[in-house]
Protein backbone atom coordinates (compact mmCIF):
# COMPACT_ATOMS: atom_id res chain seq x y z
CA UNK A 1 0.00 0.00 0.00
CA UNK A 2 1.40 3.74 -0.98
CA UNK A 3 0.56 4.46 2.63
CA UNK A 4 0.74 8.49 2.11
CA UNK A 5 -0.69 8.68 -0.74
CA UNK A 6 -3.73 6.39 0.35
CA UNK A 7 -3.97 8.65 3.19
CA UNK A 8 -4.36 11.66 0.70
CA UNK A 9 -6.65 10.14 -1.15
CA UNK A 10 -9.35 9.28 1.81
CA UNK A 11 -8.14 13.16 3.07
CA UNK A 12 -9.71 14.25 -0.46
CA UNK A 13 -12.37 12.46 -0.62
CA UNK A 14 -13.78 13.57 3.04
CA UNK A 15 -13.04 17.52 1.78
CA UNK A 16 -15.10 17.14 -1.92
CA UNK A 17 -17.79 14.65 -0.49
CA UNK A 18 -18.57 17.12 2.58
CA UNK A 19 -18.09 20.48 0.08
CA UNK A 20 -20.19 18.82 -2.74
CA UNK A 21 -23.11 18.14 0.06
CA UNK A 22 -22.85 21.60 1.43
CA UNK A 23 -21.77 20.24 4.98
CA UNK A 24 -19.62 22.19 7.10
CA UNK A 25 -17.56 19.28 8.63
CA UNK A 26 -18.13 15.86 10.49
CA UNK A 27 -19.14 14.72 13.55
CA UNK A 28 -17.22 11.20 14.96
CA UNK A 29 -17.80 8.85 17.85
CA UNK A 30 -14.37 8.71 19.65
CA UNK A 31 -13.76 5.32 21.63
CA UNK A 32 -10.25 5.11 22.49
CA UNK A 33 -9.77 2.34 19.55
CA UNK A 34 -7.88 2.54 16.28
CA UNK A 35 -10.50 2.85 13.67
CA UNK A 36 -12.34 5.99 15.33
CA UNK A 37 -8.61 7.36 16.29
CA UNK A 38 -7.71 7.40 12.59
CA UNK A 39 -11.28 8.52 11.09
CA UNK A 40 -11.39 11.62 13.46
CA UNK A 41 -7.63 12.26 12.25
CA UNK A 42 -8.34 12.17 8.16
CA UNK A 43 -11.52 13.80 9.05
CA UNK A 44 -9.33 16.71 10.79
CA UNK A 45 -6.63 16.51 7.98
CA UNK A 46 -9.41 18.11 5.76
CA UNK A 47 -9.63 21.37 7.44
CA UNK A 48 -13.03 21.35 8.21
CA UNK A 49 -15.21 21.19 11.48
CA UNK A 50 -14.80 18.17 13.16
CA UNK A 51 -16.63 17.11 16.20
CA UNK A 52 -15.39 14.59 18.62
CA UNK A 53 -17.77 12.77 20.48
CA UNK A 54 -17.24 10.26 23.66
CA UNK A 55 -20.49 9.09 24.46
CA UNK A 56 -19.70 6.66 27.78
CA UNK A 57 -22.40 3.56 28.65
CA UNK A 58 -20.68 1.89 31.82
CA UNK A 59 -17.32 2.46 29.98
CA UNK A 60 -14.09 0.45 31.16
CA UNK A 61 -11.73 3.54 32.37
CA UNK A 62 -9.28 2.66 30.08
CA UNK A 63 -11.33 2.93 26.81
CA UNK A 64 -12.58 6.57 28.60
CA UNK A 65 -8.71 7.07 29.14
CA UNK A 66 -7.83 6.43 25.65
CA UNK A 67 -10.47 8.17 23.86
CA UNK A 68 -9.60 11.64 25.61
CA UNK A 69 -6.00 11.34 25.12
CA UNK A 70 -6.48 11.20 21.51
CA UNK A 71 -8.95 13.59 21.06
CA UNK A 72 -6.76 16.11 23.39
CA UNK A 73 -3.98 15.23 20.64
CA UNK A 74 -6.06 15.90 18.42
CA UNK A 75 -6.90 19.13 19.72
CA UNK A 76 -3.25 20.12 19.72
CA UNK A 77 -2.51 19.29 16.23
CA UNK A 78 -5.62 20.83 14.69
CA UNK A 79 -7.41 24.15 15.74
CA UNK A 80 -10.86 22.79 13.89
CA UNK A 81 -11.21 19.93 16.58
CA UNK A 82 -13.98 20.54 19.08
CA UNK A 83 -15.05 17.83 21.28
CA UNK A 84 -17.88 16.73 23.06
CA UNK A 85 -18.90 14.32 26.09
CA UNK A 86 -22.17 12.44 26.39
CA UNK A 87 -22.80 10.65 29.12
CA UNK A 88 -24.95 8.24 27.97
CA UNK A 89 -24.88 6.14 31.01
CA UNK A 90 -27.89 7.33 32.65
CA UNK A 91 -30.12 7.34 29.58
CA UNK A 92 -29.49 3.82 28.94
CA UNK A 93 -30.32 3.16 33.04
CA UNK A 94 -33.28 4.45 32.19
CA UNK A 95 -34.37 2.52 29.03
CA UNK A 96 -33.58 -0.75 30.70
CA UNK A 97 -35.84 -0.07 33.73
CA UNK A 98 -38.63 1.57 31.14
CA UNK A 99 -38.34 -2.17 28.85
CA UNK A 100 -40.82 -5.26 30.21
CA UNK A 101 -38.53 -7.85 31.58
CA UNK A 102 -37.95 -11.32 29.52
CA UNK A 103 -37.07 -14.27 30.42
CA UNK A 104 -34.13 -15.11 28.04
CA UNK A 105 -31.70 -13.09 29.88
CA UNK A 106 -29.07 -13.87 27.15
CA UNK A 107 -30.72 -12.83 23.92
CA UNK A 108 -32.01 -9.60 26.57
CA UNK A 109 -27.81 -9.31 27.21
CA UNK A 110 -27.12 -8.82 23.12
CA UNK A 111 -29.55 -6.98 22.48
CA UNK A 112 -28.81 -4.18 24.92
CA UNK A 113 -25.01 -4.24 23.96
CA UNK A 114 -26.56 -3.39 20.86
CA UNK A 115 -28.52 -0.71 21.96
CA UNK A 116 -25.48 1.36 23.26
CA UNK A 117 -24.57 1.42 19.95
CA UNK A 118 -27.62 2.56 18.55
CA UNK A 119 -28.37 5.28 21.57
CA UNK A 120 -24.53 6.67 20.49
CA UNK A 121 -26.04 6.52 16.96
CA UNK A 122 -28.77 8.86 17.81
CA UNK A 123 -26.35 11.28 19.52
CA UNK A 124 -24.15 11.34 16.96
CA UNK A 125 -27.19 12.36 14.29
CA UNK A 126 -28.47 15.08 16.77
CA UNK A 127 -25.32 16.79 17.00
CA UNK A 128 -24.97 16.30 12.84
CA UNK A 129 -28.58 17.84 12.53
CA UNK A 130 -27.66 21.27 14.83
CA UNK A 131 -24.08 21.68 13.28
CA UNK A 132 -24.53 20.10 9.69
CA UNK A 133 -22.39 17.87 9.64
CA UNK A 134 -21.93 14.29 8.32
CA UNK A 135 -21.60 11.22 10.59
CA UNK A 136 -18.31 9.59 9.77
CA UNK A 137 -18.38 5.53 9.85
CA UNK A 138 -15.71 3.67 11.52
CA UNK A 139 -15.78 0.44 10.04
CA UNK A 140 -13.02 -1.53 8.48
CA UNK A 141 -13.10 -3.71 5.22
CA UNK A 142 -13.25 -6.91 7.61
CA UNK A 143 -15.54 -5.67 9.94
CA UNK A 144 -17.95 -3.99 7.29
CA UNK A 145 -17.85 -6.16 4.69
CA UNK A 146 -16.02 -9.72 5.97
CA UNK A 147 -17.68 -10.56 9.11
CA UNK A 148 -20.10 -7.69 10.10
CA UNK A 149 -18.97 -6.94 13.38
CA UNK A 150 -20.83 -4.12 13.70
CA UNK A 151 -24.40 -2.99 15.03
CA UNK A 152 -27.51 -2.80 12.50
CA UNK A 153 -28.10 1.06 13.02
CA UNK A 154 -25.59 1.64 15.31
CA UNK A 155 -22.05 2.35 14.66
CA UNK A 156 -23.24 0.73 11.30
CA UNK A 157 -25.99 3.78 10.89
CA UNK A 158 -23.33 6.59 8.96
CA UNK A 159 -23.62 9.25 6.02
CA UNK A 160 -20.24 7.89 4.67
CA UNK A 161 -17.27 5.37 5.05
CA UNK A 162 -13.72 6.94 4.76
CA UNK A 163 -11.71 3.72 5.87
CA UNK A 164 -14.16 0.56 5.15
CA UNK A 165 -11.89 0.02 1.96
CA UNK A 166 -9.07 -1.00 4.69
CA UNK A 167 -8.02 -3.75 6.12
CA UNK A 168 -7.45 -3.26 9.88
CA UNK A 169 -3.57 -3.60 9.29
CA UNK A 170 -3.74 -0.91 7.23
CA UNK A 171 -5.73 0.96 9.44
CA UNK A 172 -2.46 0.58 11.56
CA UNK A 173 -0.35 1.61 8.92
CA UNK A 174 -1.62 4.51 8.02
CA UNK A 175 -2.60 5.23 12.15
CA UNK A 176 1.62 4.94 12.71
CA UNK A 177 1.89 7.45 9.97
CA UNK A 178 -0.18 10.04 11.32
CA UNK A 179 1.34 9.92 14.80
CA UNK A 180 -1.78 8.23 16.43
CA UNK A 181 -1.37 7.51 20.15
CA UNK A 182 1.16 4.40 20.86
CA UNK A 183 -1.76 3.12 23.78
CA UNK A 184 -4.09 3.39 21.08
CA UNK A 185 -1.76 1.65 18.73
CA UNK A 186 -0.73 -1.23 21.31
CA UNK A 187 -4.56 -1.56 23.12
CA UNK A 188 -6.14 -5.09 21.93
CA UNK A 189 -9.32 -3.72 19.31
CA UNK A 190 -12.49 -4.17 21.33
CA UNK A 191 -16.27 -2.61 20.33
CA UNK A 192 -16.81 -1.35 24.09
CA UNK A 193 -20.36 -2.42 24.05
CA UNK A 194 -19.92 -4.74 27.19
CA UNK A 195 -19.08 -2.39 29.93
CA UNK A 196 -15.77 -4.34 30.32
CA UNK A 197 -12.33 -5.15 28.68
CA UNK A 198 -13.42 -7.94 26.45
CA UNK A 199 -12.00 -7.99 23.22
CA UNK A 200 -12.70 -8.52 19.84
CA UNK A 201 -11.17 -11.29 19.37
CA UNK A 202 -12.71 -12.71 22.49
CA UNK A 203 -16.15 -12.23 20.87
CA UNK A 204 -14.95 -13.65 17.58
CA UNK A 205 -12.88 -15.97 17.89
CA UNK A 206 -10.01 -14.98 15.36
CA UNK A 207 -7.98 -12.10 15.19
CA UNK A 208 -7.63 -9.79 12.88
CA UNK A 209 -4.69 -10.65 10.83
CA UNK A 210 -6.75 -14.29 10.81
CA UNK A 211 -9.65 -12.77 9.32
CA UNK A 212 -7.84 -10.62 6.65
CA UNK A 213 -6.46 -13.94 5.68
CA UNK A 214 -9.76 -15.32 5.73
CA UNK A 215 -11.07 -13.16 3.65
CA UNK A 216 -8.63 -13.08 1.05
CA UNK A 217 -8.50 -16.90 1.01
CA UNK A 218 -12.16 -16.56 0.58
CA UNK A 219 -12.35 -14.02 -2.01
CA UNK A 220 -9.95 -16.31 -4.40
CA UNK A 221 -12.22 -19.43 -4.12
CA UNK A 222 -10.67 -21.38 -1.80
CA UNK A 223 -12.84 -23.41 1.31
CA UNK A 224 -12.60 -24.73 4.36
CA UNK A 225 -11.33 -28.41 2.93
CA UNK A 226 -8.69 -26.44 1.87
CA UNK A 227 -7.54 -26.07 5.37
CA UNK A 228 -6.54 -28.05 8.29
CA UNK A 229 -6.13 -27.14 12.20
CA UNK A 230 -6.42 -23.62 13.16
CA UNK A 231 -6.62 -22.33 9.69
CA UNK A 232 -9.52 -24.51 8.86
CA UNK A 233 -10.96 -23.31 12.02
CA UNK A 234 -10.74 -19.66 11.53
CA UNK A 235 -11.99 -19.96 8.10
CA UNK A 236 -14.67 -21.67 9.20
CA UNK A 237 -15.34 -18.94 11.85
CA UNK A 238 -15.30 -15.92 8.94
CA UNK A 239 -17.69 -18.12 6.56
CA UNK A 240 -20.26 -18.31 9.37
CA UNK A 241 -20.13 -14.73 10.19
CA UNK A 242 -20.22 -13.68 6.45
CA UNK A 243 -23.08 -15.93 6.36
CA UNK A 244 -25.66 -14.87 9.44
CA UNK A 245 -24.48 -11.30 8.75
CA UNK A 246 -25.21 -10.92 5.29
CA UNK A 247 -28.54 -8.47 6.33
CA UNK A 248 -26.09 -5.86 7.24
CA UNK A 249 -24.20 -5.74 4.43
CA UNK A 250 -26.67 -6.22 1.97
CA UNK A 251 -29.42 -3.41 0.74
CA UNK A 252 -32.61 -3.42 2.87
CA UNK A 253 -34.89 -5.90 1.19
CA UNK A 254 -37.67 -4.34 -0.83
CA UNK A 255 -40.80 -5.73 -1.91
CA UNK A 256 -41.40 -5.05 -5.37
CA UNK A 257 -45.28 -5.65 -6.54
CA UNK A 258 -45.47 -7.50 -10.09
CA UNK A 259 -46.09 -4.87 -12.58
CA UNK A 260 -49.99 -6.41 -13.53
CA UNK A 261 -50.88 -6.25 -9.64
CA UNK A 262 -51.04 -2.27 -9.87
CA UNK A 263 -53.16 -2.05 -12.83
Amino acid sequence: MQTEKVKDYIVNWLKDYAKNAGMRGFVVGVSGGIDSALTSTLCALTGLEVLCLEMPIHQAPSQVSRAMNHINWLQNQFSNVQMTQVNLTPVFDQLIEALPPVENEESRFMSLANTRARLRMTSLYYFAALNKYLVAGTGNKVEDFGVGFYTKYGDGGVDLSPIADLMKSEVYEIAKLLGVNEEIIKAAPTDGLWGDDRTDEDQIGASYPELEWAMKMDASGKSAEDFEGRKKLVFEIYKRLNKINQHKMQPIPVCEIPSELMN
